[in-house]
């Protein structure tokens, strides 16, 4: 009998088989190298075994002819360093492959890649107008030397004369295609640096780490996903240079942008805030198929001066970390202070600066005062400016807390130094600053319930505008709560303190200022009841936060952890208090519903606004940093807690959305997935005994929460 398959591919797929199941297997009935984040850790075992998702190129080697052709020889394996063909025929999965080729002169301090394109834009406003932009290599060959070996011969030819002393890059990117085995594509990304007289590289192009970058982008890659890293980002994204003749100008076009990743970058980030937006003109790359990537929109959570939070953290390990001090330069300063005229001086004190050459002799590292014209004092983070004192005040202990009594609180005030502090700084009209305290009802697990106001649901606040009331000295102070607890009162009650002080700094000289520094809140759990104390689960803390946001400080740098956050903003909390009589009815401010809403505000059907104390906050063209998405709940959550059910038991006033009230499970789910249909699913299978969710979507369900959001 005969077997047939493509190239008799038969019998060679079932020894791969039987040889990756028998003695190397990627997944057992013990170990997974997959997370529950993972496509392939729901596959079976057999599956997985065969078809060991995941991709690794790595450069083994170079040669150049003496016509200049270069000829990369070039693996291709699965993570456990199993060999993968291109083709797919005997290993799962097709393999595509580009190459890169650049080199760094002896002169510059830049990549310049040999390889270009003529782009020609087909957008109709510019359509015809061309730019040379670094790409791939075209016309090259491929040989196999060995399973997974591959050379690749390019279709380029390096220029007569060209450097021979100089570093040189090679690039290889691409996908491996397994959509047919229901599982995503894979993408890598190997960059080979060489010197072709054959001394040793001693000169890289690297001010970036890409482990600085993932701190908000998560897994950093782009144009399809196929360029992973930033390392691979500036071998492409470089200022005009000359090659061959031709000048590659690396502008986008459609609009004329250039796409220098110092100027890009710092433009992209900078977004809603650079000086050109504002003005009016938007900031847009126009891409692949016309695509239009409006950066207007785009606000920096970490906040825009916050350096550092890209320089140097995760950044410690990249060669030149240091570039953005020492080697200041029109085209990064200017890329965030785009109305900045270097060459007549408006906007920089009516001095032109025709190069590059005296900018380090102003603008140095760091100078002797915070807020002067050195690189990291002009872009203090004033909270973190050496020149305040910030404030610290901790609970040192909470007496009458029974039911009909009015909670007395003990708390140590103290500057960032640990000096005693007046109360006087931190009350309104006394001082500068401000302190509040917060009582709230923990119950059932959830705030909400025990205690309001006309404005408020669960929870009262007490914010003093005098020292009356107050007693003690610098240092050590006792604040008695205006409202009583209530005489019904039962289990888990909180009390928190907020406040800032607001510290004028460099008084009398040009550069003074007012600094709004966040006291960070304290927050303590007690028992109105003698019950034991059960504390609010956690779902997201503010570390986790902070990856993004540097120092999630809101409501005029009050309230600054998650702890805090969820008192206020409870399932039974709209912003009917603040919102206008004609933009009703209300949103829900629930923490589960409004951080989705937040984070997916692009996506959101009819837009997301908040009203609060300063008017309407439109979160309406919010989006995660990419790729990062947001279906990729562990970003924020605590390790199972974005599990069904929710582990809530109010049920959430939305008085916007498709169901009210909605059940704790629904009104997290729906806030992503916000479509009408979404919103019929859940309601049908709600009954009077509560929220079916788990059947289908509980965490060993086969459409759980991991399982149908995992890429």
């Amino acid at each position: 009998m005969r077997m047939h398959s493509r190239s008799g591919g038969w019998m060679k797929w079932a020894l791969v088989v039987m040889v990756l199941v028998a003695s190397t297997a990627l997944v057992s009935s013990t170990q997974s190298p997959f997370t529950p984040q993972d496509k392939a850790y729901y596959a079976d075992e057999a599956t997985a075994n065969f078809v060991r998702p995941g991709l690794v190129f790595k450069i083994v080697s170079h040669e150049i002819g003496t016509d200049g052709t270069v000829k990369v020889r070039f693996k291709m394996t699965d993570p456990k360093g199993v060999p993968l063909e291109r083709e797919g025929i005997n290993t799962p999965g097709t393999v595509s492959t580009s190459f890169v080729l650049s080199m760094i002169p002896n002169e510059s301090k830049w990549q310049q890649p040999y390889t270009t394109r003529l782009k020609t834009s087909t957008y109709a406003p510019t359509a015809g107008k061309q730019a040379r932009q670094a790409s791939s290599d075209t016309g090259g060959t491929y040989a196999k030397v060995a399973d997974g070996e591959y050379v690749y011969t390019s279709g380029l030819k390096l220029p007569t004369g060209y450097a021979k002393t100089a570093t040189h890059t090679i690039m290889v990117y691409g996908s491996r295609n397994l959509s047919e085995f229901g599982m995503s594509t894979n993408y890598a990304t190997d960059i080979y640096n060489f010197v072709p007289d054959g001394t040793p590289v001693k000169k890289v192009r690297e001010v970036f780490k890409s482990a600085s970058c993932n701190k908000c982008h998560d897994n950093l890659r782009f144009h399809g996903g196929s360029r992973v890293g930033v390392e691979s980002c500036v071998i492409c994204h470089v200022p005009q240079y000359t090659t061959g003749g031709q000048i590659v100008s690396n502008l986008n076009p459609e609009t004329d942008n250039t796409i220098d990743m110092t100027v890009m970058i710092h433009k992209i980030h900078m977004g809603s805030q650079l000086p050109s937006v504002t003005g009016g003109k938007p900031y847009q790359i126009i891409g692949f198929g016309n695509a239009i990537s409006d950066f207007s929109y785009v606000n920096m959570p970490s906040g825009t001066n916050n350096c550092q939070w890209c320089h140097e953290k995760g950044n410690e390990q990249a060669a030149q970390k240091d570039n953005w001090l020492t080697e200041p330069s029109r085209a990064a300063c200017g890329a965030c202070h785009d109305k900045v005229n270097f060459q007549t001086g408006q906007g920089h004190v009516n001095l032109p600066q025709p190069s590059d050459n005296q900018c380090a002799s102003c603008h140095i590292p760091q100078g002797e005062i915070d807020f002067d014209a050195s690189i990291k004092g002009a872009h203090v983070v004033e909270q973190e400016s050496a020149l305040v004192r910030g404030v610290i005040a901790k609970f040192v202990n909470i007496e009458n807390t029974k039911p009909g009594q009015k909670p007395t609180i003990t708390f140590s005030l103290t500057d960032k130094s640990g000096k005693a502090m007046d109360i006087n700084e931190l009350i309104p009209g006394a001082g500068r600053g401000r302190i509040g305290f917060t009582l709230a009802a923990l119950t059932g697990g959830d705030y909400g319930k025990g205690i309001s106001t006309a404005t408020t649901a669960g929870y009262v606040q007490d914010a003093p505008t005098a020292t009356t009331g107050f007693t003690g000295t610098p240092g050590l102070y006792k604040y008695t709560i205006a409202t009583a607890i209530p005489a019904d009162a039962k289990g888990t009650w909180v009390m928190q303190i907020e406040g800032r002080s607001d510290e004028k700094v460099l008084a009398g000289t040009l550069k003074e200022r007012i600094v709004e520094v966040n006291l960070p809140n304290q927050v303590r759990y007690f028992s109105v009841d003698g019950s034991t104390v059960a504390p609010r689960r956690t779902v997201a803390n503010t570390t986790t936060c902070n990856n993004c946001h540097a120092n999630l400080a809101l409501h005029g740098f009050n309230r600054n952890v998650v702890e805090s956050c969820v008192i206020c903003h409870n399932p039974a909390m709209t912003d009917a208090a603040r919102r206008p009589a004609d933009k009703m009815p209300a949103e829900s401010i629930s923490m589960a519903s409004m951080v989705h809403r937040i984070h997916t505000g692009e996506e959101q059907p009819n837009g997301y606004i908040l009203y609060g104390r300063g008017g309407a906050a439109d979160f309406s063209k919010a989006v995660f940093p990419p790729p990062a998405i947001t279906a990729k709940c562990t970003m924020c959550h605590v390790a199972g807690t974005e599990a069904v059910p929710a582990k809530g038991t109010a049920s959430v006033t939305d008085p916007r959305g498709w169901l009210t009230p909605a059940g704790p499970t629904t009104a997290a789910c729906l806030a992503c997935h916000a479509s009408k249909e979404a919103a019929s699913h859940a309601l049908a299978n709600t009954t009077t005994l509560g929220e079916s969710c788990a059947a289908c979507h509980g965490p060993n369900a086969e459409f759980s929460v991991a399982r149908v959001h995992a890429q």
